[in-house]
């Protein structure tokens, strides 16, 4: 796969993966927008996110196509080991905006900030840790 290959899918994952974040959050926040939601929104949204990206990954990106319960189990566990720094630029960046502006589009715009920033670190980890021929 080209560079220029790579990054456009890379970059369409990532924003399939934002968009169906943001998309679970806002239907969560449409009940309450309290604190105790807003957590919930954010888990859950990073959940989706983060199965979303998984799957365009592993198929799309890393072309991996090894198969079986111990194989994926290890996997994903690696995969969303990697992502915990990652989300935490992300929850960071998402929260921070929320904080200062009390804003649903600007939470979004720390959201999407936190998770390009983090989605970049988080391809090179995945490249050497999670799809090596090591893993």
């Amino acid at each position: 796969m080209t560079l220029q290959t790579l990054i456009i899918r890379y970059t369409a994952f990532a924003v399939i993966a934002t968009l169906m974040n943001l998309f679970f959050q806002r239907i969560i926040l449409i009940i309450d927008n309290s604190l105790p939601y807003f957590m919930a929104a954010v888990a859950v949204g990073t959940l989706v996110g983060l199965v979303v990206k998984y799957y365009l990954d592993k198929r799309w990106i890393f072309f991996d196509h090894k198969k079986g319960i111990h194989h994926y189990s290890r996997q994903f566990s690696l995969y969303a080991s990697m992502g915990i720094f990652t989300t935490a630029i992300f929850w960071g960046f998402e929260t921070v905006f929320w904080l200062i502006w009390q804003s649903h589009f600007m939470r979004e715009m720390g959201a999407i900030i936190g998770l390009a920033i983090g989605y970049g670190v988080k391809y090179h980890l995945d490249k050497r840790y999670v799809f090596s021929n090591d893993s």
